[in-house]
This record gives structure tokens, C-alpha cells and sequence, in this order.
């Protein structure tokens, strides 16, 4: 009995694991489209990109407003771990600020539209801004702490809080909405090496 117990255990396992991935696939693909072809691209586009069928889509998925949150939070979680790892693994912590900037910036592509769904005075995006403030502020704090603490950027910079430079990235970016030629990237390239200690 407590054989046959663990193999439906493990056979549950199994299946939350496989659906898990299921969705990470979905929300991959969902954001890659969101960013080629906006929040408002055909759901049939989407379960191309995934390998799966419409109705895959809309069993996880009942609205778009429910795809675009989610994406929007799995965006949120990757940027967020991805901090540490490119702390762990990066020759600085001021080359780790870099490219978790750079993740940064291609989130606020991908978080492009939103509004259109959530409006500022609904309780949900509320919701989502606070999350977004919980779970990237302190991350950024810890690359800026980290690039501080080894004298990489300028003295007179300890005092700068993730919330500002998030906030100066983003106000960069936001140009980008209107002009396709605008370059948010390069100039927010330009801001992050205005932050270097000078050699």
C-alpha cells in the first residue's frame, strides 16, 4: 500500500511539474509576442509561439487581462532573481547593475500596453505596482550597495536608492511609446556609465 501511496505521489508531483512548465512556456511566449506585436496580438499567435493550442491558453488563461498579469508578474520574478545570480556571476557588481539594468529595460518593453488594460484607478494595478516595488527596489538596492561598496561608482552615489534610478530608467524609457526611433536603450546605457567611478 505505502508503495502504491508514494508512485501516486510522485505521479502528482510529476504532473504539477509538468504543468508548472507548461505555464513558464505560455508566459514566455506571451511575452515575446507582447513585445513584437503589443498586448493586444492574437491569442493564436501566442499558442503558436508556445507549441500549443488555443484552448491550452484559455484554460490557464480565461481573459487577456488575466494573460497580461500574469505575464507582467512572471517579468517581475525573473527580473528579480536574475539580481543575485548576476552579482554571483559577473566580474563586478557594477557589470552585474549593468545587465540587470539592461533586463530591466527589456521588462518595461515587454510591460508596454498594460495601462490599456489596468487603469491607474483600478484596485488591480494598484496591486501589480506594489508588487513590482516589493520585489525589484530591494534588488536594485543590492547591486547598488554592492557597486558602492567596492568603490566602482561615484563617490557621493552611496546615498542613490534603487527606487530613483528605477525611476530615472524608466522615465528614459518612456520616449520610446511615441518615436520609434528614439533609442531608450543607448541613453539609459549613457546613465548607468555616468554613474562609474572614473579610472
Amino acid at each position: 500500500m505505502n508503495d502504491s501511496g508514494q508512485g501516486a505521489g510522485s505521479a502528482a508531483g510529476s504532473q504539477r511539474k509538468d504543468a508548472r512548465r507548461n505555464r513558464q512556456t505560455l508566459l514566455d511566449a506571451a511575452a515575446a509576442v507582447f513585445v513584437t506585436s503589443g498586448v493586444e496580438a492574437p491569442v493564436r499567435d501566442i499558442a503558436a509561439k508556445a507549441g500549443v493550442g488555443m484552448g491550452t491558453i484559455y484554460r490557464h488563461f480565461p481573459t487577456r487581462a488575466d494573460l497580461i498579469i500574469a505575464v507582467y508578474r512572471h517579468q517581475v520574478d525573473a527580473c528579480a532573481e536574475a539580481g543575485p545570480v548576476l552579482l554571483a556571476s559577473c566580474a563586478s557588481p557594477y557589470a552585474a547593475l549593468g545587465q540587470w539594468i539592461d533586463l530591466f529595460v527589456d521588462f518595461l518593453v515587454t510591460k508596454h500596453g498594460l495601462a490599456a488594460v489596468l487603469q491607474p484607478d483600478n484596485a488591480g494595478f494598484d496591486t501589480l505596482h506594489a508588487y513590482f516595488l516589493d520585489r525589484l527596489v530591494p534588488v536594485c538596492n543590492q547591486l547598488l550597495d554592492a557597486a558602492a561598496g567596492r568603490g566602482e561608482i561615484r563617490s557621493g552615489l552611496e546615498g542613490l536608492e534603487g527606487l530613483e534610478l528605477m525611476r530615472g530608467v524608466g522615465n528614459l524609457c518612456v520616449g520610446a511609446d511615441s518615436d520609434p526611433r528614439y533609442d531608450a536603450r543607448r541613453l539609459v546605457g549613457l546613465l548607468i556609465a555616468g554613474l562609474r567611478q572614473p579610472q
